[in-house]
């Protein structure tokens, strides 16, 4: 009969987590820019050999340029001790360090340990390298407080007036059990396996403190972040993220926390909304290209706007055409979407294909991740106006959604990720 696999307490220890950290030359990492940079001591030759630090001001994944490849994951707490909990912490950032360099999880990874025990890594990212792995994880509203109102952990009082569940909006079909949950993962990476092979050992490493409540798995990134790369389209086929946050003045703006927004703690921190948009593709694919384009307020080829211009052009919402009537329909997806200075938010989403349903329509559509500093000020007024006269949503369906705290990330390995809010 196997032993059982190692323990959070005895991985930590195994890997040397007290006082030597795992080597000085992975204690420290500078500020997070715009798009991350890969690790100082990586050269990488291929993509596949890209890395980037788990370690930062700010935890990678947000200002990251997006990888192709995204495994998201919401897990409920089970356990009630504050301890176990901080364990588990530790024990997920020992792992996300070494797994972001490429590393295996444990001592003795895949294949070095007792052939009479569980292998501490799975093995099925053994070869492929990091593949520009990132890691981030974020805190639900049912930590601080469960639905029922209890107070687990003793954290409460900590909780960012800003993060709570989300108003039901005029236009959701919201499915069971693919909202909320007490932590997330976001896992990204330009190898699929790889970001998988990441979520399956951190939910592993999670038996006896935490479940897994849901997953969604997506492709082919939908923004762009770093200003060198063609903004890529969703499954309508349109240029989605022209207008993201990108400057990293506007991320001051407008993604990271800061002292004065009510939680000392989430300082250099963030919020993210995740909501799941299925896309009615067979509806869209037979309307016409002047149809579509009137509903987005874009042209389909270049992305630029019906006022004018090419895809950076801001729009003008007030131009006439020839007949008098406005160029950008007051209802079409960028005049409702349009932020104005106070509403700007970074996305960060992913295009998804599940199979199809069972009258063989298909299964696919957006998951839209978005961070922000306040979404309540950023996120809601928006939705609002989306939800209300969008003449997208004919063809979307808004399946979830679900907010989560982002703390800022971790200085050193001798720290663990939410240790601000905790200490």
């Amino acid at each position: 009969m196997n032993s059982p696999h190692l323990s959070r307490r005895g991985l930590i220890s195994a890997l040397g987590i007290g006082a030597a950290g795992l080597g000085a030359a992975s204690l420290t990492s500078a500020p997070a820019a715009l798009a991350a940079s890969p690790s100082r001591n990586s050269r990488p030759a291929t993509p596949r050999q890209t890395t980037y630090s788990f370690t930062g001001e700010h935890q990678a994944g947000i200002a990251t340029a997006a990888q192709e490849n995204l495994r998201f994951t919401s897990l409920n707490v089970t356990t009630n001790s504050r301890s176990d909990l901080i364990d588990l912490l530790r024990t997920w950032t020992v792992a996300a360090a070494a797994m972001t360099q490429g590393r295996e999880v444990g001592a003795t990874g895949a294949l070095n340990g007792s052939p009479d025990r569980a292998p501490e890594d799975t093995g099925e990212a053994l070869d492929l390298g990091a593949a520009g792995l990132t890691i981030t994880f974020g805190f639900g509203s049912t930590l601080f407080r469960t639905t029922q109102g209890q107070d687990r952990f003793g954290i409460a009082g900590q909780q960012p007036a800003t993060l709570k569940p989300l108003p039901t909006f005029s236009a959701d079909e919201l499915q069971d059990g693919i909202s909320g949950g007490d932590i997330c993962i976001q896992a990204c990476s330009d190898d699929a396996q790889v970001a998988l092979h990441a979520v399956r050992n951190l939910t592993r490493l999670a038996e006896g403190a935490a479940t897994v409540a849901w997953s969604q798995s997506g492709f082919g990134r939908s923004s762009t972040l770093a200003r060198d790369r063609k903004t890529p389209r969703n499954l309508f086929g349109f240029k989605d993220g022209t207008a993201n946050v990108r400057s990293n003045s506007d991320f001051d703006d407008f993604v990271w926390a800061t002292p004065g927004d009510g939680a000392a703690w989430m300082t250099g921190g963030t919020y993210l909304v995740a909501r799941k948009v299925e896309m009615i593709l067979e509806t869209w694919d037979n309307e016409d290209l002047t149809e579509q384009q009137e509903i987005f307020g874009r042209t389909k080829g270049t992305g630029a706007p019906l006022s004018g211009g090419n895809e950076r052009t801001r729009p003008n919402f007030r131009a006439t055409g020839a007949n008098g009537e406005p160029m950008i329909d007051p209802h079409s997806h960028i005049t409702l979407a349009a932020p104005g200075r106070a509403g700007r938010i970074l996305r960060r989403g992913y295009n998804y294909a599940e199979g199809t349903h069972p009258d063989g329509t298909q299964d696919a559509g957006l998951f839209f991740i978005a961070f922000m500093r306040d979404i309540d000020r950023q996120f809601i007024p928006m939705q609002r106006r989306l939800a209300d006269s969008d003449l997208m949503n004919e063809y979307v369906r808004y399946r979830s959604g679900s907010t989560f705290a982002i703390p800022p990330g971790i200085r050193t390995t001798r720290q663990y990720v939410g240790h601000t809010l905790f200490s």
